[in-house]
Formats: structure tokens, C-alpha cells, sequence
């Protein structure tokens, strides 16, 4: 059977941490190695982490450099063939794990797999469910998003990276696919594995401007990589779009639709058909703009209840 370790990383999520602890727990597979690294929470974590603390294969309390930092240390724990990370809002369904490791030892080739993933909101309500499609290198560095908890890696291929970057804080996991896409195939499984919770205190919501910069680093390192560089020309003006486009959507976001609309007609001069995909970060900017945000929302929320009807 083949051993999978997921690391936890956390920090002051209380309110989430034990349905993630317990979606791990409950996966019935019997070669599950859990590893949770807490960043020294003070909110009532550590008494939820105490009480699971026997389930355990390593946990640990202390102050540390952040995300990325956390799970490089479970990485460097883990003695998994294949790994995970699950954030401490986020939460796996049913069989996620089984599943995962059924498709890693059919697929002796494949370096990390990747399922489909519901969108939540604070309360665990389900507002979308994001179906992805088999992706090549090229499309990543194109920044074709992949749902993060619903990626399992290979250890074998994943200790031949340097792990996550910690001066990445946004797109850190994305820079570590690319990474892991080099070294072997990728490989999309049409099952949903995971919920990724989308709430106020979320980076992807608190910080969202921050996360285009990121976009452009990681074209930059691309470019300056030997092995990146010739991937990288075959697409390279659809991946400046793509890079201009995240942060677009990023920005609206953040609540900040002028820069929002620059980021997106940027686009439509590198590449129109990268920019015309997404209109909807063009109308949303503009809307917001005109001072009609308040209708975006509620169309959004619409379009929220109709999904969970």
C-alpha cells in the first residue's frame, strides 16, 4: 500500500482547524502518515491540536517564518511516497486520499496528480465547483490555476525541488508545480478530492492585490531558467497576458478596479484572446467603477444560491 503524508500547516484558524484535522483523520486509509506544523497559535488552536494529538505522526507549536516555511517542515518530516498539504480552512472529501494513491501507484511516471475542487464560503456552503482539465508545462507558466488541496505530489520527484520558496507568500504553490512538472508527467483526475474555503481572513481575499506581483517573479525566474526559457518563448506572449490577467483579477479583488482595468487591457494588447476569456474582470472593473458595484455583488450572490439549490 502506498504511503501518503499530508502536513497541516497552521496558524490561528480555530474556527476551521477541526473539521480539517478531522477530514484527514476520517479518510479510512490505513498507510496515512499526518504531520501538523503550527506557527504558535494563541486563539484556542492548540487545545483542538492536543485533543487529535495521538493521531498525529509528528506536530509541533512554535513561531516560524510563515506558510511556506510550515510546510517545508513537514515536507522534511514526511516519509510518504506520495504527499499533500492540506490549509487548516480547507478540508478533503471522502476517499480523496485512496483515490490519489490508487492513480500514483497505476502511473509510475506521473510526479503529482491533481482532482477537481468545491469553492466555500466561512460557513462551509458550497458557492462553485471548479473542474479542471489536463494541463502541460507550458499552460502553467501560462498561469492555468490549479486548486492547491486537491494536489498530491510524488516525495521521489518533489526532493529534487527546492521545496517551496519562502519569499513567495500567493502563488508559492503554482511556482512548486512548475517546478514538479518539469521532472515528469502531470496528471488530471476528473474526481473531486477537496473544499478550499473562501473567507474574509483568507490571503486570497485579505491581500489579493499583493498576488500579481508574484505573477511577474515567476516569469522572470522562467525566463532566466536554461531548462524554463525555451518552454517559456513558444507561449511567451500568452504567459505576459496570463501574468497581467491574474493580477487583474487579483486587484478586483482587493477592491482596487482602476488598477484592475489597467492590468486587464494590458492583456488585450499582449494577447486578446487571454484577455477577452476573462470579460468578466473587464465588466466587474467597470461596474465597480461606475459606482455599481453593489449590483456585481448581488448578482454574485444570485448566482450563489442558485448554485446551492
Amino acid at each position: 500500500m502506498t504511503r501518503v503524508s499530508i502536513i497541516t500547516p497552521s496558524y490561528n484558524q480555530a474556527k476551521y482547524l477541526e473539521q480539517t484535522i478531522q477530514s484527514v483523520l476520517n479518510q479510512n486509509y490505513a498507510a496515512l502518515e499526518y504531520i501538523l506544523i503550527d506557527g504558535g497559535s494563541d486563539d484556542g488552536s492548540l487545545e483542538i491540536i492536543k485533543k487529535y494529538q495521538d493521531k498525529f505522526a509528528y506536530w509541533i507549536s512554535e513561531k516560524d517564518g510563515g506558510q511556506a516555511e510550515a510546510i517545508n517542515k513537514g515536507f522534511a518530516r514526511a516519509t510518504g511516497e506520495v504527499v499533500a498539504w492540506l490549509n487548516s480552512d480547507d478540508y478533503y472529501l471522502p476517499d480523496a486520499v485512496s483515490s490519489a494513491a490508487k492513480v500514483f501507484a497505476e502511473n509510475p511516471e506521473v510526479v503529482f496528480v491533481y482532482g477537481n475542487m468545491l469553492a466555500v464560503d466561512a460557513q462551509g456552503k458550497t458557492f462553485n465547483a471548479l473542474t479542471y482539465k489536463q494541463l502541460t508545462l507550458a499552460d502553467l507558466l501560462c498561469f492555468q490555476i490549479i486548486g492547491q488541496p486537491a494536489v498530491f505530489m510524488r516525495r521521489s520527484a518533489l526532493q529534487k525541488t527546492n521545496g517551496l520558496d519562502v519569499s513567495f507568500h500567493f502563488l508559492l504553490d503554482h511556482l512548486l508545480w512548475i517546478q514538479l512538472a518539469q521532472r515528469g508527467k502531470i496528471l488530471h483526475v476528473n474526481q473531486t478530492w477537496s473544499a478550499a474555503r473562501y473567507h474574509a481572513e483568507a490571503k486570497n481575499r485579505a491581500k489579493a492585490a499583493e498576488f500579481g506581483a508574484e505573477a511577474f517573479r515567476i516569469l522572470q525566474a522562467a525566463q532566466a531558467d536554461a531548462a524554463l526559457a525555451p518552454v517559456l518563448a513558444k507561449v511567451k506572449r500568452r504567459a505576459q497576458a496570463s501574468a497581467q490577467r491574474v493580477n487583474a483579477r487579483y486587484l478586483l479583488d482587493g477592491g482596487l478596479p482602476a488598477q484592475a482595468l489597467s492590468a486587464w487591457l494590458s492583456a488585450l494588447r499582449i494577447h486578446p484572446p487571454t484577455a477577452l476569456a476573462r470579460m468578466n474582470i473587464f465588466v466587474s472593473a467597470l461596474l465597480n467603477l461606475c459606482g455599481l458595484g453593489e449590483l456585481r455583488e448581488r448578482v454574485l450572490q444570485d448566482r450563489k444560491a442558485r448554485h446551492q439549490e
